[in-house]
């Protein structure tokens, strides 16, 4: 069936998640983060991942913005930073994620297809309207979907039925656009055609399935409705 839906993962895939990290280092006073950012970055979404598989595997859920703490707390001490207002200010940083440059134009380009548009995230339903809002995104997007709903992380089954509860749609209908090559996979499995959204070159995972297109960045989606 041709596709009629495309919906996308957030952090990563839509909204860059090493600006807080980045702009926090760039601000006056940040020299100890200046020195360390990248690896406070990496760490930080690192252990945000990994929290939310051991949370899902150990049926222990918290919401995102708890595993967002949990993985910021591991990557300061790490780093060997121990400021309480540097933490503050990476928080209150991710609530406003820049979103990648080519993100509206694309969006624009879908809706301007007649394609249904809309984020599956992670994220809980605050943080995903702060990221939304801060990157006046809001117009391009039919629905925004939180794991919140069914109360446990990508990639279980329960998070991708959100897509066909809301669209009333076949999963051959959906393209599933992600950066995570595990969550690609994880809607590949599922029956979703998906696009893995490669921006650092990494080798792909060895799971149970695999995307069906590997691009750069989000320039071409488009192309493939």
């Amino acid at each position: 069936m041709p596709i009629t839906t495309c919906i996308f993962d957030a952090y990563g895939t839509l909204f860059d998640v090493n600006a807080a990290a980045r702009r926090a280092a760039s601000e006056p006073g940040q020299e100890a983060l200046a020195a360390v950012w990248p690896q406070v970055a990496r760490d930080w979404r690192a252990k945000q991942l990994q929290y939310t598989w051991l949370r899902a595997v150990a049926d222990r859920h918290e919401d995102f913005w708890q595993v967002t703490q949990d993985g910021l707390d591991w990557a300061m001490e790490a780093a060997g930073l121990t400021d309480p207002a540097l933490r503050k200010r990476l928080l209150d940083l991710y609530w406003e994620l820049d979103a990648f440059p080519e993100v509206p134009a694309m969006l624009k380009s879908l809706k301007a297809k007649g394609i249904s548009t809309g984020i599956l995230s992670n994220g809980s339903p605050q943080m995903l309207d702060g990221a939304v809002r801060s990157a006046g995104i809001g117009a391009h997007l039919d629905a925004v979907l939180s794991v919140e709903d069914v109360q446990v992380f990508k990639p279980h089954d329960r998070v991708y039925d959100m897509v066909e509860a809301q669209f009333v749609c076949a999963r051959d209908e959906v393209l599933f656009v992600s950066s995570n090559g595990w969550d690609a996979a994880g809607a590949a499995g599922y029956g979703f055609s998906t696009v893995w959204v490669n921006r650092a070159g990494e080798p792909m995972d060895r799971l149970y399935a695999s995307p069906h297109h590997i691009m750069a960045d989000l320039t071409r989606i488009p192309e493939l409705i």
